[in-house]
């Protein structure tokens, strides 16, 4: 099933991933929260798998295309396309985290125009609405 997700956090004017589409594994269009999100984190780790590795003795410099390089530079972050990060993935453990990161409040999540409260909330996805992940950044200082 395809899926157009958003990232945004709170606090920035452009959205971190705006209308990026996934492809999930689920059985029926009807689901929950928690099994959409662990569907999400599913689809992320498989494509984390798949993206090429490098090590650092065998790296070689991977130059941007022209027309590729104002785009990188307006959103601000220059990428190479490589990456170094050379532990395994732990599916579970990743649902796990998640979904006790969306229980502990650290991002929220948006079908549409609802916000969905609960991991037992259930989802029609062949209405075809924009699924948003929220981050939510806490506010830290003193009064001093």
């Amino acid at each position: 099933m395809e899926l157009t997700i958003s990232v945004k956090q709170l606090g920035k004017k452009h959205p971190i991933l705006q209308n990026n589409t996934i492809s999930l594994a689920l059985s029926s269009s009807i689901v929950t929260l928690k099994d959409l999100l662990e569907a999400v984190v599913e689809s992320q780790v498989e494509k984390f798998k798949t993206s090429s590795f490098e090590w650092d003795d065998q790296d070689t410099i991977h130059l941007p295309k022209e027309n590729y390089l104002p785009i990188l530079t307006d959103t601000g972050k220059v990428g190479f396309g490589a990456l170094y990060n050379h532990n395994t993935i732990d599916l579970q453990k990743a649902k796990e985290t998640a979904l006790l990161a969306y229980e502990d409040g650290l991002f929220a999540v948006f079908y549409g125009d609802d916000e969905l409260q609960t991991l037992s909330d259930t989802i029609e996805l062949s209405e075809n609405k924009a699924l948003t992940f929220i981050r939510l950044t806490f506010l830290s200082g003193s009064y001093w």
